[in-house]
């Protein structure tokens, strides 16, 4: 199973649903997150040397509570016009294979520029819809695409305001679980409220922060307090 989040308010007691359903009222979700990238994996194509399967969910529960925790702030951002073309599927790299076969393809060098600039933007932003400092945050979450590319938005982050990156701010799992594009951020909180994750744990109250960037392009954050009622995992 996997990690339980917490919304920093109580779902509305007055059934908003106009075909009277029950479920408009509960105070739960689930969210799921999976993806199996080695069926558009072009074997001839580096950039998808990375590329893996996974799979990651999440409740989230609205809750009661004398001062804000759980999900904070988000903030979600699609740019549609050339980001279209970033990643994109086409025929493989090597040229016996069939041109019917599609593969995922992508424009690292404009992703990576896309990500650099908008990502710590969108972050500051969810931060500050938040009422959150930078000095707050314990952990940044984001989304395991690329271990460079992650290090410079955190550190773009805080240039922001001149402050230099907390050793162990960022866990990453890249180098072993790969790129499984949506399970990535899942797989990542749950190894960490697990305290699977050498070096980094979480403490009640603690700010957590979340980013990803993927194809759109499409751009999420999120802004997480810790709650006391630390999640029950198995």
């Amino acid at each position: 199973m996997g990690p339980r989040l917490w919304l920093p308010w109580v779902a509305p007691g007055r059934d908003c649903s106009p075909h009277d359903d029950p479920s408009w009222r509960r105070q739960a979700s689930a969210g799921v997150g999976t993806e199996t990238l080695s069926r558009v994996s072009d074997p001839h194509d580096r950039d998808s040397l990375i590329y893996a399967d996974g799979a990651g969910a999440a409740v989230i529960e609205a809750v009661e509570q004398d001062e804000p925790v759980g999900l904070l702030a988000h903030l979600a951002r699609s740019d549609t016009g050339e980001e279209l073309d970033f990643l994109s599927m086409g025929g493989s790299n090597h040229p016996s294979r069939c041109r019917d076969e599609l593969y995922l393809k992508m424009d690292g060098r404009r992703l990576y520029r896309y990500a650099l600039k908008n990502v710590a933007e969108a972050i500051q932003e969810c931060l500050d819809r938040a009422g959150v400092e930078i000095g707050e945050v314990a952990k940044i979450l984001l989304h395991q695409a690329n271990e460079k590319m992650n290090r410079s938005i955190v550190a773009a982050l805080y240039d922001r305001h001149g402050r230099p990156v907390p050793s162990r701010v960022a866990p990453t799992t890249l180098s072993w679980l790969g790129n499984s594009s949506v399970a990535t951020l899942p797989t990542l909180l749950d190894l960490l409220l697990r305290g699977s994750l050498r070096d980094h744990e979480v403490d009640p109250g603690d700010i957590v922060v979340f980013g990803s960037v993927g194809a759109g392009m499409h751009i999420n954050a999120a802004v997480y307090r810790v709650p006391a009622r630390r999640p029950q995992l198995r």
